[in-house]
């Protein structure tokens, strides 16, 4: 049976998806590892398979969320007990990927976030990020009563329950900070653990100085609505495919 994969989800990446690839495979050659091309317009699937990856194809672009839940319901199907998220930017140091780990392996958590700034740690970001995520860190940690700082963080490793969650339900724009939130709901344990983060060298973010103030009202909105709406259904109920 198979047991890790990595989840790289990835648009117009065609710069920064073979490194990344590669650096994963250094540090575990037993993951496997998974590309969802989220509509590339460029050679981001050319050059995943090129170097070894499997790559799911999206028609279209879904966006993150659609990408990352394409991921895990891959996972699902196929399988594996653990699962990481990794960004094909870039971004996400694959060495790090066992302090990720480790509470997984330890039986200590379900769901486990790398943090910028857990443990003092430091990232540069622009002034109208570090707002938004400074308050959904707040917003976060009030909803699930433990103390959260990097709730925007997508550098994530989870174990089945977290693949079963999010093989069937995961949030489309702007995920991350929901996907928290539903975990915790549904009675996940979650961790941070300390990582640092890369500067992004190659492509643009999807998330610009202008569309900040956006992303700061629809995910805050998200996150309340899904408050009302998501019912609490024990995950052992949930019957896995």
């Amino acid at each position: 049976m198979p047991e890790k994969l990595a989840i790289l989800p990835a648009f117009n990446e065609e710069g920064s998806i073979g490194r990344v690839i590669e650096e994963i495979r250094e540090f575990d050659p037993g993951f496997e590892i998974l590309v969802v091309d989220d509509g590339s317009l460029d050679r981001t699937a050319e050059i995943a398979a090129g170097h070894g990856a499997k790559v799911l194809r999206l028609p279209f672009n879904l966006g993150i969320g659609g990408a990352v839940q394409t991921g895990y319901r891959y996972a699902l199907e196929n399988g594996f007990q653990l699962a990481v998220q990794v960004d094909g930017d870039g971004q996400h140091d694959p060495a790090q990927l066992g302090v990720l780990l480790q509470p997984l392996l330890a039986g200590e958590a379900d769901v486990v976030v790398g943090s910028r700034f857990a443990a003092g740690g430091k990232y540069a970001a622009g002034r109208s990020r570090r707002v938004g995520i400074r308050l959904f860190a707040l917003l976060v940690s009030g909803l699930c009563r433990q103390r959260l700082t990097d709730t925007t963080s997508g550098f994530r490793a989870v174990n089945r329950r977290g693949i079963r969650l999010f093989a069937g339900d995961y949030p489309h724009d702007y995920p991350e900070v929901e996907a928290i939130v539903m975990a915790v709901r549904q009675r996940l344990r979650l961790r941070e653990v300390p990582v640092s983060m890369r500067p992004r060298d190659t492509g643009h973010s999807s998330i610009t100085a202008l569309r900040s103030l956006y992303y700061v009202i629809k995910v805050t909105l998200a996150v309340l609505f899904a408050l009302c709406r998501r019912s609490v259904v024990p995950l052992e109920e949930v019957e896995e495919q």
